[in-house]
């Protein structure tokens, strides 16, 4: 019986070190080897008895995939490092909860929900436009809201010489100087709210993102975190690495 493979990118995914992209640059890189050979190109298919190293560790064997909800404040970064000293997420993250990356970003005036995994390879697969997922937020503009500035965000809109796709906006509310109103993307591009209302006259002061496809901000409070039931990651995203797992993150 034929050893099942998989590309080594996905497989250095999987185990947690980097996303699959982040993974073929350090292939290319010349930062990896398969059974004491270095490699440079990602177009390698390796099984689960490859031994395989990245900057001179060992990979560890994957972990069960796990997911988590946090709400993130606004004043931190969603990087790993900031190159201008700022706090970033991962410094008040629990410490249970090893090493994890963020499904996209927040910027560092936006807040709600961000989540968390340990898996490159999940990670990869909830970025992916093709998931399709729509991405609500909750925003507080200041300006006087008229539907006919609206619409234009609803057939999509060009800033800067950039396409934006159309996004779902609803007015919810008037209260003396600002307004809010709910908007939904499919494909969120760096500040794209807070862009393309500028561009119809409206400054955004709160951004808040209160869902990422089917998972929800709801009660959470600013600064906690909490894992995803393994149950509900296989049912909304599949996966058979997917298993509970003793003690949740919080």
């Amino acid at each position: 019986m034929t050893e099942p493979t998989e590309r080594i990118a996905k497989r250095i995914a999987r185990a947690g070190i980097a996303s699959r992209r982040d993974a073929e640059k350090l292939i290319t890189a010349g930062n990896v080897t398969v059974n004491g050979a270095r490699i440079d190109s990602p177009a390698l298919n390796v099984s689960a008895t490859d031994r395989i190293s990245v900057n001179g560790k060992t990979l560890p064997e994957a972990a069960p995939t796990r997911l988590w909800r946090y709400h993130k404040p606004t004043g931190l970064v969603t990087t790993a490092r900031d190159e201008k000293g700022r706090k970033t997420v991962f410094d008040t993250l629990p410490a249970e909860l090893g090493r994890v990356m963020s499904v996209g970003r927040l910027d560092l005036n936006s807040e709600g929900l961000l989540l968390l995994t340990n898996d490159g390879e999940l990670k990869r697969r909830l970025e992916l436009p093709t998931t399709g997922w729509l991405r609500k937020y909750r925003v507080r503009v200041k300006g006087v809201v008229d539907d006919a500035s609206l619409e234009k965000l609803r057939r999509g809109i060009k800033v800067d010489g950039e396409a934006f796709r159309p996004m779902s906006v609803a007015f919810d509310q008037q209260r003396g100087a600002n307004a809010w109103l709910t908007i939904g993307l499919r494909e969120g591009k760096n500040r794209e709210i807070r862009r393309a209302l500028s561009t119809i006259g409206l400054d955004v002061n709160r951004l808040l993102r209160v869902s990422y496809g089917p998972f929800q901000l709801l009660d959470l409070a600013h600064g906690d975190v909490v894992e995803v039931p393994a149950r509900v990651i296989r049912e909304q995203v599949g996966g058979d690495r997917v298993k509970p797992h003793p003690k949740p993150g919080r």
